[in-house]
């Protein structure tokens, strides 16, 4: 090619590539500034809690790896009704509790020839029957959990890797009569695990039984009661909410669903705290602290890339878009007829326990309840969640209240 032409074709070579430089250096700062917008998008829908009312409860705790929501959860409701009774402060022991209740639900299984299920979780009931029936300890009085196996907190999973096999091994045995040896070997895997329960320990200098310091205590254990709501028995009857954690049967009382809420605001508007079960499963339920009762469709509808696509996306992607979006994520307003089919389709399911112990509200006005959990000090409210209302109403599967905190027209059709 002639040198002539070369240099004739340079600036225009030169001019293409100033273009295309210029072209991808407006595309990074687009994208830049699309990044920027998302984040501070973000970061304006975050809510700002303003607290209306707030009980003082004790510290958080961690269950770590078990299925001990159920433990953690009533005993701190019950740490809260001592410290509004008394104003002491206690750390009541769930290794206690866990020991009490695995053998208990052992000897129902057994009894049963394995036709009910023998399982980490239980009801907040359980926990109320193992104060009445068997007394507690402090946590001091017993091994810190997970230390009799080498760890810093519960891990269950080599514990009931034992315990499961071993208490079908018994219920399903085929023999015509089994002997009551079994139970020596099965205490003996709890208090491998959990260690073995105190018959006497000295508390603040003084001497007592399980039983004399759930005594103590200063909590009369017919003041609790159990609350919820479904169609499928008649209301202000009681029935035991079929679950099968909810193995002992207990009673809850069954009301409107507006009613069953009332009480709760009721409750703790009063002083008083709530031992809350229900499904934390609902993909509006985020690691970060928040629980909305998610309107799908509403999401779906909404503009924007990231928010078309609701129901392709994953449980954790679902969980994200709903940390970003905050305050302004669309609700569903739950009625008695939704609680019922979910229920039924197996949709609201008993997962969970946690403590209502307030409510605040956001910058938008809107009312949500201060929940404390048993995961730790995670997330971004440092082991409290605020849960809205709406989700609330929707996910409840039963709550223990003192009845005391239940309005006095409800009370009275409640027979109470």
């Amino acid at each position: 090619m002639p040198q002539e032409t070369v240099s004739l074709r340079q600036p225009n070579f030169l001019r293409f590539m100033r273009k295309t430089l210029v072209a991808a250096l407006l595309a990074l700062m687009a994208m830049s500034a699309n990044a920027a917008d998302k984040k501070e998008g973000a970061a304006s829908n975050r809510p700002v809690f303003t607290v209306v009312k707030q009980i003082p409860i004790t510290s958080i705790k961690d269950q770590n790896r078990s299925g001990t929501c159920w433990d953690y959860s009533t005993l701190s409701y019950f740490e809260a009704e001592i410290l509004k009774k008394t104003g002491k402060t206690y750390d009541l022991c769930e290794s206690f509790v866990a020991n009490k209740t695995y053998m208990d639900r052992a000897i129902q299984v057994v009894r049963l020839h394995g036709d009910c299920q023998f399982a980490q979780g239980g009801s907040a009931y359980d926990v109320l029957y193992t104060l009445e029936h068997d007394g507690i300890c402090p946590e001091s009085a017993m091994p810190f959990p997970g230390s009799l196996y080498g760890d810093s907190l519960n891990n269950f999973n080599e514990f009931f890797s034992l315990l499961e096999p071993y208490v079908n091994a018994v219920a399903r045995n085929k023999a015509n009569k089994i002997s009551g040896q079994w139970k020596q070997g099965l205490q003996g895997i709890l208090d491998a695990y959990l260690g073995k329960c105190p018959e006497t320990f000295t508390y603040e200098g003084k001497q007592y039984t399980p039983k004399s310091f759930a005594a103590s205590l200063g909590l009369n254990w017919n003041d609790y009661v159990s609350i919820t709501s479904y169609t499928h028995h008649p209301f202000y009857s009681q029935f035991a909410v079929e679950v099968q954690d909810n193995w002992r049967t207990p009673l809850s009382y069954n009301l409107p669903m507006d009613e069953m809420m009332r009480i709760i605001d009721n409750a703790v508007m009063n002083g008083y705290t709530v031992a809350w079960g229900g499904d934390v499963s609902e993909p509006g339920f985020t690691r970060q602290g928040l629980a909305y009762m998610v309107d799908g469709k509403k999401v779906e509808s909404m503009k924007g890339s990231d928010m078309a696509h609701w129901l392709g996306l994953s449980n954790a992607k679902k969980k994200n878009l709903i940390d970003s979006l905050g305050v302004n994520v669309p609700e569903v307003v739950p009625t008695q007829k939704q609680r019922q089919e979910r229920f039924d389709n197996w949709e609201l399911t008993d997962d969970h326990g946690m403590l209502i112990f307030g409510i605040a509200k956001d910058q938008n006005g809107k009312e949500y309840y201060m929940v404390k959990n048993s995961w730790g000090e995670t997330g971004a409210y440092k082991g409290i969640w605020y849960m809205t209302k709406n989700f609330i109403a929707a996910n409840t599967m039963d709550y223990l209240v003192n009845k005391n905190a239940i309005p006095k027209d409800i009370r009275k059709k409640m027979g109470l």
